[in-house]
């Protein structure tokens, strides 16, 4: 039976362009990254997941790829890659790669010979459609769908050269592969083979829930004014996605995982229901270990990612218990506030004012006390929060340009709220440098960065925190300590309290701990800045309950349970033993 130690490991994820720039160009690479590997065995981690660093135009920043197998330039060699893997397992850490197998880029020289011609052994690698009957090729509306893509406009591109359509559900870069051709999965397998012989851990897999696509292709529900709308439903957990993984697993990770080795495999899966979710990471059903799902992160928004909605704290405590619920004992999930493709959590979540430390602890504190595998994504450890961008030139993400040159030719945006909600929810604020000391650019490059630094970062650095007592970084620290070293955390059943209180965050772990003995820990958070009390629904003997970690380092809290007061953004983690 496979080893399930996986389960206790927390990831760290390192987006390269925005972690360190060893070479001056004001992009960061594999051997910045080399040289703060200290950093994350101080942090404690275990895994950490690589953002794309393969050979790409750089189209959508490396997730378009245009060579599975090499090394873009930009970030370094395979030689770089290659001591990465060494110095991360010899610190007892391992290493997983972005999967991106969904789409290629269109630079691919497997697209190049797809769209050579329509005989082209290679033709069936990827989607290529006739135009609507009757309709003129290459205009609006003669698309074989009118699906809209997730980068603006449709997801269909007019080739001339072969007279036909190439679906991309992101960039038009970006040509979907064609799951369907068992050629195509059998090189994707290959090329997964091929990583994990050279040392690599796992795969972490870019929207891997649309490699099944309904064949039959049927059209969308179009947006108001517009000729195209969302046809995720129609190439999102589509009607082979469990049997390709499936294969997937067989062909690749069967082998792989023992008693005392496990390949980890996650699942990045938009739109993805608890359902669907635990049939992706049953154990014995074998297809992946965890899901990254997206519920809770569209909580505050409504038609899509830029039109923003108040979030009211029962809403998310209500989503995560729930996804807690829904896999107890059978699935598992990843736990996240953010990532390359977020916001910083402490401006979306929390308080990135007078409040910015304690609420970026506290944010931190809620989620890794949550059953599943924590996710850090770079600056999280830090309390970075997002940078005050506010013209469209501090931008460089492709969906963030897209969406703002459409708004801006069809005139019927105000782009100065469009540009104020960029500033919350862009990609880009989660891809500023990561801030390593008070230095020009943050001692992130010596040259110009790629993408501006926060200019709070002579305050809000790695040098200032890193061994100093109260910091994020060292609350960061002592709670992979605590999930290292308590199974209640990871085996623990849950129990929200007070789901409705609309500032108060509070939940039990039951479970037994180290020793064998029954234990349960209680969490409480104040998600607000005022100092909250509130009455728990438990017995009063917690009140001898011992406190295991605060994130206001001053005084023991104001009134123990379970008539508890808690002050601004304060949190709080108690046990008790049987």
């Amino acid at each position: 039976m496979p080893n399930d130690q996986w389960r206790r490991w927390v990831v760290y994820q390192v987006y390269p362009r925005s972690f360190a720039d060893s070479d001056g160009d004001g992009i960061g690479d594999l051997r910045g990254l080399l040289s703060h590997l200290d950093h994350l065995q101080r942090l404690g981690v275990d895994v950490v997941w690589l953002s794309p660093v393969y050979r790409s135009p750089m189209d959508d920043n490396g997730y378009d790829i245009s060579d599975y197998q090499d090394i873009d330039p930009l970030f370094g060699t395979l030689a770089d890659l290659d001591e990465l893997i060494a110095d991360l397992h010899a610190r007892g850490m391992r290493l997983v790669m972005d999967l991106v197998v969904n789409h290629t880029s269109d630079e691919h020289p497997w697209f190049g010979e797809s769209r050579s011609s329509r005989d082209n052994p290679k033709r069936d690698w990827y989607w290529w459609r006739d135009p609507r009957p009757g309709l003129t090729p290459g205009t609006p509306g003669a698309e074989p769908t009118n699906w809209e893509s997730h980068f603006s406009g449709p997801t269909w591109t007019w080739d001339e050269h072969t007279g036909q359509y190439y679906l991309h559900i992101f960039s038009r870069k970006q040509p979907d592969l064609n799951w369907e051709n068992p050629e195509v999965r059998q090189a994707v397998y290959a090329m997964m083979r091929w990583w994990l012989d050279r040392g690599v851990d796992g795969f972490r897999m870019d929207v891997i829930n649309m490699i099944s696509k309904d064949t039959s292709l049927p059209g969308a529900v179009p947006r108001p004014g517009s000729l195209y709308g969302p046809g995720d439903q129609y190439f999102s957990c589509g009607p082979r996605n469990h049997e390709f993984l499936q294969e997937m697993y067989r062909e690749v990770f069967a082998s792989r995982n023992t008693d005392d080795a496990h390949v980890l495999t996650v699942g990045e899966m938009p739109g993805v229901t608890i359902p669907q979710a635990v049939l992706f990471t049953e154990p014995e059903r074998h297809e992946l270990d965890m899901v990254f799902q997206f519920e809770h992160v569209r909580l505050d928004t409504g038609a899509d990612k830029y039109d923003l909605r108040p979030l009211h704290l029962p809403d998310l405590k209500a989503s995560l218990a729930a996804w807690q619920a829904g896999l107890a004992r059978r699935g598992w999930n990843s736990l996240y506030w953010s990532n390359h493709d977020q916001p910083r959590p402490v401006s979306r979540f929390g308080d990135d004012g007078v409040h910015r430390v304690a609420s970026a602890k506290t944010l931190a504190t809620v989620l890794h006390l949550h059953q599943g595998t924590p996710y850090v994504y770079q600056g999280d450890e830090l309390g970075m929060a997002n940078a005050p961008f506010a013209a469209i030139g501090d931008f460089r993400d492709i969906q963030a340009l897209n969406y703002y040159a459409q708004a801006a030719a069809r005139g019927d945006v105000d782009l100065a709220a469009l540009l104020r909600a960029m500033g919350k929810m862009s990609r880009d604020q989660g891809r500023t440098p990561v801030q390593w000391d008070a230095s020009p650019q943050a001692g992130f490059t010596r040259g110009t960065p790629w993408i501006a630094v926060n200019p709070d970062y002579a305050t809000v650095n790695a040098a200032a925190q890193v061994g100093q007592p109260g910091s994020v970084f060292e609350h960061y620290r002592k709670l992979i300590e605590l999930r290292h070293t308590d199974p209640v955390i990871t085996d623990g059943d849950f129990e929200l309290l007070l789901p409705d209180h609309p500032v108060i965050w509070a939940f039990l772990r039951r479970g037994r701990d180290a020793g064998g003995h029954d234990t349960e820990l209680l969490v409480a958070a104040n998600f607000s800045a005022d100092v909250v009390g509130a009455a728990l629904p438990l017995q009063s003997d917690w009140a001898d309950a011992a406190v295991v970690l605060t994130n206001l380092t001053d005084t023991e809290p104001l009134q123990p349970p379970p008539d508890l007061k808690l002050r601004p953004w304060e949190s709080v983690i108690w046990r008790r033993t049987r």
